[in-house]
């Protein structure tokens, strides 16, 4: 009984250690090829396009980490510096961009 207490414990904290990055798919080691204001939506977000096939996303200019991840981003536009970059799913919106470790 204990055994299977222990096991459930482990399980729940596990699980639960990021909730946000379940909703996020990864693009490990990416370089920005460019960051520009979107054309249909300029108010609203950046356009951000990734690595050599360009996949465009976008960042939320409401994000409240906006300025940190323009930041990083526009880093790694200018100096070709790869970052982790963490899409959330079925939106296409920018919301991590991590160090590589």
């Amino acid at each position: 009984m204990k055994a299977w207490i222990y096991i459930i414990f482990f399980m729940i904290t596990s699980c639960s250690h990021n909730p946000n990055s379940q909703n996020l798919t990864w693009y490990n080691n990416s370089t920005i090829n460019q960051v520009t204001e979107d054309p249909e939506n300029p108010e609203k977000f950046q356009r951000v396009t990734i690595g050599i096939s360009q996949q465009v996303f976008y960042l939320s200019k409401k994000d409240p980490d906006y300025q940190i991840l323009l930041e990083k981003l526009n880093q790694s536009a200018k100096e070709g510096k790869a970052f982790n970059i963490g899409i959330e799913n079925n939106t296409n919106i920018i919301r991590q961009v991590n160090e590589i470790k």
